[in-house]
């Protein structure tokens, strides 16, 4: 029974080890068009920026700040799939790119899944605590959002 454990947890380590091989590219683009980029399109004040980078970007941008698990597999290939999903969803650095009935969308939904604790996840936050955004901060940046979406509508 020992020399099947022995072989069980051998050969897991070495799978574990071969896993180690697929590096994925990273989310990290310093070509970026400013014009498009979200927090420059509407001139966010530098806290509802700070506040956007760090709970949001991650997954949301091109540009992700990856920490050291993310050299470990599994854990970069679940982390590329939320970039992935998330970037699919909303894209801040292309979000000039967007319509306007799509910029109009997407920020009512930002202020939805806000409100509703939907984002950031809570898988995130666990791993990521400066991500956790305050119900001031939640506030802050609704406000924000609002008076864009009200300048959104006085161009249409």
């Amino acid at each position: 029974m020992k020399k099947i454990i022995k072989k069980i947890l051998i050969i897991g380590f070495v799978i574990f080890l071969l896993m180690q091989l697929y590096q994925p590219a990273r989310n990290e683009s310093y070509e970026q068009e400013l014009t498009a980029n979200f927090t420059k399109m509407y001139d966010a004040p530098k806290n509802v920026e700070t506040i956007l980078q760090t709970s949001c970007f991650d997954c949301h941008s091109n540009n992700t700040n990856y920490p050291l698990y993310s050299y470990i597999q599994p854990a970069r290939f679940f982390m590329e799939e939320h970039i992935k999903d998330g970037k699919k969803d909303l894209n801040f650095n292309e979000f000039g790119k967007y319509s306007k009935r799509k910029q109009e969308n997407k920020l009512e939904a930002i202020i939805k899944q806000i409100k509703s604790d939907e984002m950031p996840l809570a898988s995130y936050t666990l791993l990521h605590k400066n991500a956790i955004v305050t119900p001031a901060q939640k506030e802050e940046v609704i406000n924000w959002i609002n008076k864009t979406k009200d300048s959104l509508s006085l161009e249409n």
